[in-house]
């Protein structure tokens, strides 16, 4: 253990950033394998989202309490309400999604969390967005029609649920956005564990399961493994830009195919390949593009 440790501080920053991209990558593929096989077992999936939260909370609040009362001061408290609803439902719409759809499909359909990204940005944020960046949005919707496939009878409540939680996510990320010129990350983070075990307890208790060792070691990895996922995505930012890592995520696709068809005796057809890879090409060129721009700005007021 030594020996690797020691050979990963020699790498450069950009090596290790992606090796902590690869790490956050495979982890929440994991979450979401465990929680596709909980599902199989019976667990609903509000009591899965319940046990994400509450345990991923409980591994992270010692690092957030040794952070500091004045890091978890809250600035803005609506926001984290808002932000706790926001991602709460996600989470369940992604559990929900990865239960009925086939992996791969949840997951290519997740992908398209940035370009619902770019609209909410337009309307909540006042960002100006020129046609290069609609030209793709609108192409990354019709990847979505090649994967849903909904006039060819192939589109089902789970395909909806799946859009849904990527529209979530994607107003976790504005919150997100607004949250940071007020609060610490620290606080952000702890709040969110918080009210998000919170709320999420009540409908977990409605439709409660009783679970036998083995699903509740399992209930329990998605927890703690959904949070080491989150810690690895914190260090990789920390070292490389987060459009530079981006591409790593869609490793994600390739790691749920072989899960699906290993393990749930999956094998996704052409058309969630297809569509996927437009879905992908869209994203890859609105977060290149949306860096590229950032960079000029910073240029410019530099200069200025």
């Amino acid at each position: 253990m030594g020996a690797l440790s020691a050979a990963f501080d020699r790498q450069t920053h950009v090596v290790r950033g992606y090796l902590w991209a690869f790490g956050a990558t495979l982890s929440f593929t994991l979450v979401e394998a465990f929680a596709k096989a909980a599902s199989h077992a019976g667990i609903g999936t509000l009591q899965i989202t319940f046990f994400r939260c509450a345990v991923g909370t409980l591994v992270v609040v010692p690092f957030l309490v040794a952070a500091g009362r004045t890091a978890l001061r809250a600035n803005w408290i609506m926001g984290h309400v808002v932000r706790t609803i926001a991602g709460y439902s996600s989470m369940v719409c992604s559990f929900y999604a990865i239960a009925h759809l086939e992996f791969a499909e949840a997951v290519a359909l997740g992908y398209t969390r940035p370009l619902f990204l770019v609209v909410l940005a337009v309307i909540f944020l006042g960002e100006t967005v020129r046609w290069r960046r609609w030209a793709a949005i609108a192409v990354g919707f019709v990847g979505v029609l090649v994967t849903a496939r909904p006039g060819m009878g192939t589109a089902s409540l789970a395909t909806f649920v799946a859009i849904f939680g990527a529209i979530s996510v994607a107003v976790v990320g504005v919150i997100i956005k607004q949250l940071s010129t007020t609060e610490r990350p620290e606080a952000v983070i702890f709040y969110f564990g918080i009210f998000a075990s919170i709320v999420s307890l009540p409908p977990a208790i409605a439709v409660w399961q009783p679970m036998d060792p083995l699903i509740f070691v399992l209930l329990v990895l998605i927890g703690a493994v959904g949070s080491l996922g989150q810690y690895c995505v914190i260090r990789a930012y920390r070292l490389v830009e987060a459009t530079s890592v981006e591409p790593i995520d869609y490793v994600k696709l390739v790691f749920a195919t072989a899960i699906g068809f290993v393990f749930f005796a999956e094998w996704p057809d052409i058309w969630v390949f297809a569509g996927a890879a437009i879905i992908i090409a869209s994203t890859l060129y609105i977060t290149r593009r949306e860096a590229r721009l950032a960079r000029e700005a910073a240029r410019r007021t530099g200069a200025g």
